[in-house]
């Protein structure tokens, strides 16, 4: 067995398996990132490099960063391809000669889409299809793509269990349940083998703090960071399933080179498997910050109204990642939030 290390260089402790067989496939593959210059894509891009992949990225650069991308530039396995997945040329171009896709390219954020679901459809949809159209095309083997919570919509049952989900509650929503239609259509029509994985709630180093539909955690960080009081949505009595990077990137590698041809064709929750809220969120933050700027400890929380479009509760049962790809993810909130706080705190300060 292999031993992968995910996290920080100083950390180096926390690692996941994979066998002779995985890794050869890997390091002999030529992987599609889509979105590679956004958070998850990025943090994709590396931990790949690492491994001995060839990576293709594709961005536009519409929520992604140049910089994300600035220390992968000089690798001679990485090439870059500025492009839009609403445009089938580019998609057809960056497909070619790929083994394997994950599809992290959207344009996220549930408020986003209220205000603008056209652009989020054309995105999220259209772009999609596109991404379909052209692995299909290039013989892709496998493709793997970004799914999502919200799809669960008004079900009110925890823990979330992938065969059971409601009634989207925003255009986001819709959009991400369509990927996951669409990707079962195109294993039966033509036989594309898919694997969809629904995240909750991601965050980690390289999410961006700014901008009008920043992430929470980030967007929390940076506030107290500047002694500034957040502004909770809500009563602060909704919770999510925070998740953080390594194991979303466990996830991806798991379902990219996993054996099990019964794990295929499948939409896995992508999470920890623990629920926490906002309170308790805020909270966290404030102590973790607080061992680096003890003013932190009296910045004051503010409360808001809440966001149309917001489901109240998340929680994912992870058992059927666990069971078909293996699924162990190593960080549960307080570990990776420690660890997302360690990174604000030493790059953006």
């Amino acid at each position: 067995m292999y031993i992968i290390v995910l996290g920080t260089k100083k950390q180096g402790v926390k690692k996941q398996f994979m066998n002779t067989n995985q890794l050869e496939r890997l390091r002999s593959s030529k992987i599609l990132v889509t979105g590679a210059a956004g958070f998850i894509g990025s943090n994709l891009c590396e931990v790949l490099l690492k491994l001995g992949s060839k990576v293709i990225a594709l961005d536009n650069f519409a929520t992604g960063h140049k910089k994300n991308l600035s220390s992968l530039l000089e690798n001679p396995n990485f090439t870059f391809i500025e492009g839009d997945i609403r445009n089938l040329d580019d998609c057809h171009k960056a497909c070619e000669g790929v083994d394997f896709v994950l599809h992290q390219a959207a344009l996220g954020s549930v408020p986003r889409s209220i205000n603008d679901p056209i652009t989020t459809n054309d995105v999220n949809v259209g772009g999609f299809l596109n991404m379909l159209v052209a692995s299909r095309d290039a013989g892709v083997k496998r493709f793997v793509y970004a799914a999502s919570s919200s799809t669960y919509g008004d079900s009110k049952a925890l823990p979330k269990v992938e065969e059971k989900i409601g009634k989207p509650l925003s255009p986001y929503a819709i959009t991400k349940y369509v990927n996951e239609l669409y990707a079962d259509n195109f294993k039966r029509t033509y036989d594309l083998d898919t694997i969809g994985l629904r995240y909750f709630n991601v965050f980690g180093r390289k999410q961006d703090p700014n901008g009008a539909y920043a992430a929470v955690i980030p967007k929390f960080v940076m506030q107290f960071m500047k002694h500034e009081s957040p502004i909770i949505n809500g009563d602060g009595s909704f919770s999510r399933d925070f998740t953080y990077i390594d194991n979303v990137i466990q996830m991806n590698l798991r379902a990219m080179v996993s054996d099990n041809q019964e794990a295929l064709n499948n939409v896995y929750n992508t999470a920890f498997g623990e629920r926490t809220t906002l309170n308790e969120l805020t909270t966290l933050l404030k102590e973790y910050l607080s061992e680096y700027d003890a003013e932190i400890a009296n910045v004051e929380v503010k409360f808001g109204p809440e966001r149309k479009g917001d489901v109240p509760h998340s929680l994912a049962s992870v058992d059927k990642a666990k069971t078909r790809l293996g699924y162990d993810p190593k960080f549960d909130m307080k570990s990776g939030l420690k660890e997302a706080v360690k990174w604000y705190w030493e790059n953006l300060k």
